[in-house]
């Protein structure tokens, strides 16, 4: 699905989590965390809209955090991260075919 990042911090005593609150088109918010803050800096990602995987069971973390989802990103061949986006801008809620 297209979520549209409405907040975003890193994840205190973790040098990789990130934890995004994301508009996912209900009403209710959706919490993903990602280890992805080697990559990138949070403010950076506020606003953007990202794919995810919303079907997962909620996990949560060592360190009491659940996580209700998945972001999606791609490596290349050096080991670098890219989240994916969508362009131009679609709702969040839509559904990846």
């Amino acid at each position: 699905q297209v979520g549209e990042i409405i907040a975003c911090e890193a994840v205190p005593k973790s040098k990789k989590l990130l934890k995004f609150t994301l508009n996912d088109g209900t009403d209710k918010e959706r919490v993903i965390l990602s280890g992805i803050h080697a990559y990138y800096e949070p403010e950076e990602l506020v606003g953007k809209q990202v794919l995810f995987i919303a079907n997962l069971a909620p996990r949560q973390f060592k360190n009491g955090l659940v996580s209700e989802g998945m972001i999606l990103t791609a490596e290349d061949n050096e080991g670098k991260l890219s989240l994916l986006t969508v362009t131009p801008q679609a709702k969040p809620g839509s559904e990846i075919k």
